[in-house]
């Protein structure tokens, strides 16, 4: 039976309020980043910690949120309940930003940005749900917005900062000032980001009838002609698992014990009941690891460079807090841009193409660094030019990379373990958040081989691009062709 048109209305509103759920959740982790990394140093000086103890505080976010993404990730693939990964993770937020307002001492204020790390690890199962209810099409564009609005909370953060700094008053026990308002403030908002979560986020069903897209066929044709709407790898099946199944007895080519993805022979999954046994064996194809490796290229390179940022403009240009703060800004509208251009090409160029700009921009960035910023010479103006330009082309080729590379990677996966993925994606990416600023900022005084590494981490990537480019291409569109 048809279903009614009111009822497709219905659901379209529902998805939509689904997709306003999402930008909020990744417009607050942006907005809580940018409240709380600026006073954070002044906080942990406040209660007498060494130097070297925020790089500590700093680290354990990522620490953490590399380690229970892929935990929730599998949560999320196996029940399918996102809504209830992302409450529970929110939990892990506020009372991590409880603790963090509370600051007792330095250890209870890495304590609470371990606990707040394990709350970031649900972007893993949101990245698997945009990759279940979007098409292959609608996939860049809606990363990139996702991406888009985490951007516009790391631009709009700092200007909570500028009430938050006059804050100086007592709840209970509590004093609340300058240091600890940015955790209260963020404890409040995760609270309200929990109803926001229970009133408009709404899972996808799981009869295809009432699915967003409202397909009433079955997953697979008697043809067995993959949907590009499901699967993101297509793997014919042996016939001797199921000597019933019509499509694999129609199928000449189900008599191969090793399926074709992407013109790519790969090993066939052990299933059951529909989710995938053994998920990491997907991560090891030769096209996954090249977007792996482009995850962690592209994280160690953007954390190293934000390190090195700050004190070379201080030291050459004689830069400030306030200089600082409007590079970033301006740094930050640069990216904003870049994603929604980004949106915008990706109805014309794949993602392969998006990919391999991004990464040429990125090249000429590091030669440009390598060449004018390793020793730097000249008058004031010619120095100021020479970074400018550098940071700017830096910037300019991350969304790039960074969305194409994610793109690519859900359509390469297995979509019923896109949680998981995503989750592992996002570990690598945290590895390199943690080891980027560590590697940085010991080597700001040989600016020659901190630059030299980005440079041959990036000539690695490319040549590795280069080497897998007829391999990065959506699965679905090439059988198509």
């Amino acid at each position: 039976m048809e279903p009614r048109p009111e009822a497709d209305i219905l659901l379209q509103r529902k998805q939509k309020l689904t997709h306003v759920a999402i930008g909020l959740l990744f417009l607050l982790s942006g907005i809580e980043y940018a409240v709380i990394l600026p006073t954070v140093w002044m906080y942990l000086q406040s209660l007498d910690a060494q130097p070297f103890f925020l790089g500590l505080v700093l680290s354990a976010f990522s620490l953490t949120e590399l380690l229970s993404g892929p935990a929730f990730g599998y949560w999320s693939d196996r029940t399918g309940k996102t809504k209830n990964v992302i409450l529970l993770s929110n939990c892990f937020e506020i009372a991590g930003n409880f603790m963090y307002f509370v600051g007792i001492s330095k250890w209870f204020l890495l304590g609470s940005r371990l606990v707040a790390g394990v709350g970031a690890g649900a972007g893993a199962s949101i990245f698997g749900y945009l990759t279940q209810c979007s098409t292959s099409k609608e996939r860049v564009p809606m990363f990139a917005m996702a991406m888009a609005c985490r951007q516009a909370g790391l631009l709009i953060g700092p200007a909570f900062n500028v009430f938050l700094r006059y804050c100086t008053f007592q709840i209970g026990p509590f004093h609340v000032d300058k240091f600890s308002a940015p955790g209260l403030f963020m404890c409040i908002l995760w609270i309200l980001m929990q109803f926001v979560v229970i009133f408009m986020f709404r899972d996808l069903p799981l009869n295809p009838l009432e699915s967003p897209h409202n397909e009433r066929e079955p997953l697979l044709q008697q043809n067995d002609t993959p949907s590009p709407l499901y699967g993101a790898i297509n793997c014919v099946h042996d016939p001797s698992t199921n000597q019933d199944d019509s499509s694999s007895m129609e199928n000449p080519n189900a008599s191969s014990a090793f399926p074709i993805t992407n013109n790519h022979v790969c090993p066939e999954w052990p299933k059951s009941n529909g989710t995938t046994k053994k998920p990491l064996i997907g991560l090891l194809r030769e096209e996954v690891v090249v977007l792996l490796t482009a995850q962690f290229v592209t994280f160690f390179n953007q954390t190293a460079l934000e390190t090195l940022v700050t004190p070379l403009a201080q030291t050459y240009l004689g830069f400030q807090d306030l200089q600082n703060s409007l590079l970033y800004f301006l740094c930050g509208i640069e990216m904003l841009i870049g994603f929604l251009v980004v949106r915008f090409l990706s109805r014309c160029c794949s993602d392969r193409i998006l990919l391999v700009f991004g990464l040429l921009i990125s090249n000429i960035s590091c030669i440009w660094c390598l060449l004018f910023l390793a020793k730097p010479k000249g008058s004031y103006g010619f120095l100021l030019a020479e970074f400018v330009i550098g940071v700017f082309l830096q910037v300019l080729g991350l969304p790039f990379v960074s969305v194409a590379q994610v793109s690519l990677f859900s359509k390469l996966t297995a979509e019923k373990t896109q949680g998981f993925n995503h989750g592992v994606r996002r570990s690598v990416g945290g590895l390199a958040t943690i080891l980027g600023p560590l590697w940085a900022a010991g080597l700001t005084q040989n600016l020659y081989i901190m630059l030299g590494t980005m440079m041959g981490l990036l000539l690695l990537i490319s040549v590795m691009v280069i080497l897998s480019y007829k391999y990065l291409v959506d699965p679905a569109a090439s059988e198509e062709q």
